[in-house]
């Protein structure tokens, strides 16, 4: 039995050697950083470490870099950042995003999303005819040398009800296992690949083209966040494909516990969709799931990812 945070307990069972019972209460900011008032917009949490709504700003407006450095405070705080009735258009979302960082250039979605008309901004259009496949939990990107840093998704039409989005906190989830795993888990490294993803629904040709310049990458099993010195976890159920360095027993036997802990409700937020609306997240410190639950009602959103850097691990 070990103590979690500081009330929860593990409970082990065969099924579930994290099971946890009692609060699971995870800070939402490192201890080294004192949180401090914004000053350019208001910040309404969500859920208590992940997820916040902001209100008196106009993305589409030229925004001062004090409003810029403001939103990356409360980005690297909450970690996924809402705004509501955003009216922008396809010029103006890219601007926005334009603020963060090169736009990346997703190379497998002409393949796999059709209607794809501009190389920077991806539209992702679900009906009858094409269901929503991104039920699954992941980071973007992952099995790219350098994965994406954020993305900046708008809601172009929405479904009466269902579709909602998912983010999982990984920073708080690396905070709340038991030290045992930590110690077992920080020094590992693990590798990521689109080829059994992306690749499954792709022209042959199309995968012997992108292979040489897309092969498998390795990322550290715990990241570290630069501006924060965070640790978060980092392998997701989607791009992950094993642990190196370890049997294939124990790589599924990590994994498995690894993708459950994340999955708890604790350490997530769910974001309804209504038109206009726009989600900002760190693409580094937490996955995300879109619910598939509104076929065949037609859901269309515009986004946009901003490239990042190479994960960094706490070995280096």
């Amino acid at each position: 039995m070990a103590t979690l945070f500081p009330a929860a307990t593990i409970f082990p069972i065969p099924t579930d050697p994290l099971a946890a019972y009692g609060p699971l209460v995870a800070r939402r900011n490192p201890e080294s950083v004192v949180p401090a008032p914004y000053e350019h917009f208001a910040v309404k949490a969500v859920a208590p470490t992940i997820g916040a709504e902001i209100s008196g700003i106009r993305l589409s407006g030229g925004l001062s870099d004090a409003v810029i450095a403001e939103l990356r405070r409360a980005l690297l705080e909450w970690k996924v950042l809402f705004f509501r009735d955003q009216d922008l258009d396809r010029a103006e979302h890219r601007a926005f995003a334009e603020r963060w960082g090169d736009l990346e250039q997703h190379p497998f979605f002409k393949y796999t999303q059709p209607g794809q008309t501009d190389v920077d901004v991806t539209t992702l259009a679900k009906d009858g005819m094409v269901g929503g496949v991104e039920n699954n939990w992941h980071n973007d990107v992952t099995w790219h040398e350098f994965p994406s840093f954020a993305a900046v998704l708008r809601a172009v039409e929405v479904p009466e009800v269902g579709g909602d989005t998912l983010w999982a906190d990984t920073a708080a989830a690396y905070d709340l296992l038991p030290e045992d795993v930590k110690r077992r888990i920080d020094p590992l490294v693990a590798e990521h690949d689109w080829i059994n993803s992306f690749g499954r629904s792709m022209p042959a040709d199309a995968v012997e083209m992108l292979r040489p310049e897309f092969p498998a990458v390795r990322h550290p099993v715990v990241r570290v966040i630069p501006e924060s010195g965070r640790r978060v976890l980092f392998v997701n159920m989607t791009f992950t494909q094993k642990i190196l360095g370890v049997s294939e027993e124990e790589s599924n036997e990590l994994l498995a516990m690894l993708y459950r802990h994340v999955n708890r409700p604790e350490f997530q937020v769910r974001l309804k969709w209504e038109p206009n609306t726009v989600a900002f997240w760190d693409n580094r410190t937490c996955q995300h799931y879109a619910a598939s639950d509104y076929f065949p009602a037609r859901r269309v959103m515009d986004r946009i990812s901003i490239v990042g850097d190479r994960p960094v691990g706490i070995v280096g």
